[in-house]
């Protein structure tokens, strides 16, 4: 069957949240419609209508029965959950930190070209205040990290602008303030970016790292390597936490 897609907006969202508030991220929980209505101060066809929006978008699971319906919140509406709460706490906690783990793989080379070009390499040095070393660093996020990193959302990032040349445009980009190290090991680079290209949320599961020095030289870094990368709200010019620490 083909057909366009509902949105989800705040409304569905708001709907999402009540499912999820009910246990609905853990399994299955027994949803009646005219109960939901009841509490969303809405009518039975309109909470209807929201779960079937949810559930064309992937954000749920439903198994209709005859007293009501079993539903669950997939990965894909956890995530949308999970970016509607980095946006509050963005709101109300201001400047704030995430920790995120995983390990190091190799990427596909592309990084090495992308930060060496000259649109891009001025404005590290004007925003960043040094000059990246030509390559990024690829960590392989955990899942619980894959889950942490919406609260990049919640954190004042560095704009890198996107600008074209006479063959193509190339996108923007944002930079967060890091510092990594390895776990269970002193060694630590304590000036570095997470940089996250303005595209889909396809590729979450992988982390990209700039940094003035050559990272996995640096801190003597293999492939499978565990690091934990610190990404911290509020940087000036310098690249430096504003306060001179984590948040």
């Amino acid at each position: 069957m083909s057909g366009t897609v509902p949105a989800v907006g705040q409304d569905e969202l708001a709907t999402l949240k009540l499912v999820a508030l009910d246990g609905g991220l853990v399994g299955p929980v027994k949803v009646s419609c005219a109960e939901l209505a009841d509490r969303l101060d809405a009518s039975n066809q309109t909470a209807s209508r929201r779960l079937q929006a949810l559930e064309a978008a992937d954000h749920l699971e439903r198994d209709v029965v005859s007293d009501g319906q079993w539903i669950a919140v997939t990965d894909e509406g956890e995530s949308a959950l999970r970016r509607e709460y980095a946006d509050y706490r963005r709101i109300f906690e201001g400047r704030r930190s995430i920790t995120l783990r995983g390990r190091v793989t190799s990427g596909m080379g592309e990084g090495r070209h992308y930060i060496s070009l000259s649109g891009y390499m001025e404005q590290f040095r004007e925003r960043l205040g040094y000059e990246p070393f030509p390559g990024t660093l690829n960590v392989e996020l955990d899942e619980e990290s894959v889950r942490s990193r919406a609260g990049l959302r919640s954190i004042d990032g560095v704009p890198i602008d996107g600008w074209e040349d006479e063959e193509r445009t190339f996108g923007p980009a944002t930079c967060y303030p890091a510092s990594v190290r390895t776990a269970g090991d002193p060694r630590h680079a304590d000036r570095a970016h997470v940089i996250v290209p303005e595209r889909t949320h396809h590729d979450e599961e992988n982390l990209e790292l700039i940094a003035p020095v050559k990272l996995r030289e640096d801190l003597e870094l293999s492939d499978g390597d565990e690091l934990i990368v610190e990404v911290h709200g509020g940087t000036p010019a310098d690249g430096t936490d504003i306060e001179g620490g984590v948040v």
